[in-house]
């Protein structure tokens, strides 16, 4: 496996050579003792999403587990018994990795690791893994490489002693001896403090370019959605574009911008995102923060839906919930419209689509379709046309003669409805534009 970040970085699969083994297991709370509810999405579904999770990082899961809990145990998150199954599971399969679909505190982490005599890591660490590797652009790698050391520095305590080698790097497969402790506490705060530095450049050479785009008097309509619900599918085929599309969760984790031309010439921006999930932690929403800046900033967001997946209406109220922290927000008059793309309905049976279809004509805002046939893809151009064009704008503009610049950027970027030239050889225009080209327009001198 190739990693292009450093040498002392090791992902699971390199960390014990060759297709590391994992053993994949999902704690819950029964909903019958008064502890945490998992009705909204099945505890099975959540097993399976932490398994694609394992895999989108070369992982062989060789082994899956639910673990149903009454109780958080404060050393080892599960109970004894549990604990002991999990170690004759990971002895009988030889088991490199043990990842836990939940968040570990240091201890439990470390606790668990004794006594399984094998590498655990938690959600958190997972996904941070997977963003290291999915990460494309220096922005990327920086916001990852600083969530990583974030969430390193939380796990320096004080009886790592039992891992046999020193820290070789600051990623999180690692784990530091206890002489090293303060050094490395202090030099992961130095890199932290380094790496804001470079974001802050990295983010002002980012403004630039935006600012750039936003020069061109195109809405930006922006991809949004449930990890591995086909934003990136959608967006090849709005685009015919070569983004990276695989049955993967977070194919996607930087934004990739096209313009394309819709059916009546309107022209947008595109906007491929990082896919949601739940339960991200707050300090990794913090640290993409830049990278969904597209979306806060966007004129229009497709809500990308796998509407045949069982939990569906579960990773709706996902991504719903991280959009809101995020700003958008049905309450808020500046929040960019939301459009709802149904994807994969042709895995749905005949029965299940034509009803959806039904329900689609009479409640707008929601497109059923499939990216991956193009089924569809008609209704949602124009669905976004309808909605942009109801903020046109529709300007009486007349101009002499030296004006013909603006009379064919005006042609090029509006509909002109009308136009005529007086007897004195002014150009009389009816023009309609999008709120963007307008105040480009006015923006001219």
């Amino acid at each position: 496996m190739t990693d292009n970040r450093g040498e002392n970085h090791r992902s699971p699969s390199e960390q014990v050579g060759g297709l590391a083994k994992a053993l994949v297991i999902h704690p819950y709370f029964r909903t019958d003792r008064g502890h945490e509810s998992e009705a909204v999405r099945a505890p099975v579904a959540r097993l399976e999403e932490a398994v694609g999770l394992a895999r989108a990082i070369d992982l062989l899961v060789v082994g899956e587990m639910l673990a149903p809990l009454t109780k958080r145990r404060p050393s080892t998150f599960i109970g004894k018994g549990k604990v002991e199954e999990l170690a004759a599971c990971v002895l009988a399969d030889d088991i490199d990795l043990v990842i836990f679909d939940t968040d570990l505190s240091p201890v439990q982490q470390r606790n668990l690791e004794r006594k399984l005599k094998t590498k655990v890591i938690d959600r958190t660490g997972l996904i941070l893994e997977i963003f290291g590797e999915r990460a494309a652009t220096k922005e990327g790698e920086l916001q990852v490489e600083l969530a990583h050391l974030t969430y390193q520095r939380s796990r320096l305590v004080r009886s790592w002693t039992h891992l046999e080698r020193q820290r070789g790097g600051v990623g999180f497969m690692g784990g530091p001896g206890e002489t090293q402790i303060e050094s490395d506490r202090r030099i992961i705060s130095d890199q932290i403090a380094a790496i804001r530095r470079q974001l802050k450049t990295v983010s002002r050479t980012r403004t630039l370019h935006r600012s750039r785009r936003q020069k061109a008097p195109y809405p930006l309509v922006a991809l949004v959605g449930y990890t591995n619900a086909g934003k990136s599918t959608l967006f090849n085929r709005l685009t015919k574009a070569e983004v990276l599309a695989a049955d993967m969760l977070f194919a996607t984790l930087d934004p990739t911008l096209r313009a394309i031309a819709l059916d009546t010439g309107r022209k947008v921006i595109l906007s491929d995102t990082v896919g949601f999930i739940s339960d991200l932690p707050t300090h990794l929403v913090a640290a993409f923060r830049a990278t969904l800046e597209e979306v806060i900033s966007a004129d229009l967001i497709i809500h990308v839906r796998d509407i045949s997946h069982p939990d569906t209406e579960a990773q709706k109220a996902d991504v719903l919930s991280i959009l809101s922290d995020l700003g958008v927000t049905p309450d808020n008059e500046d929040a960019p419209t939301i459009i709802e793309a149904l994807n994969k309905s042709d895995l749905l049976d005949k029965d299940t689509r034509t009803a959806l279809l039904n329900k689609a004509k009479r409640e707008p805002g929601a497109v059923p379709l499939s990216a991956l046939t193009g089924d569809g893809m008609d209704l949602m151009m124009h669905e976004i046309d309808v909605v942009l064009g109801a903020r046109d704008v529709t300007q009486h503009i007349a101009l002499s003669v030296g004006e013909g610049a603006k009379i064919s950027w005006l042609h090029r970027n509006g509909r002109v409805l009308d136009s005529r030239v007086d007897d004195e050889g002014t150009t009389h225009l009816m023009v309609r534009l999008d709120p963007i080209a307008w105040a480009r327009f006015n923006s001219q001198e």
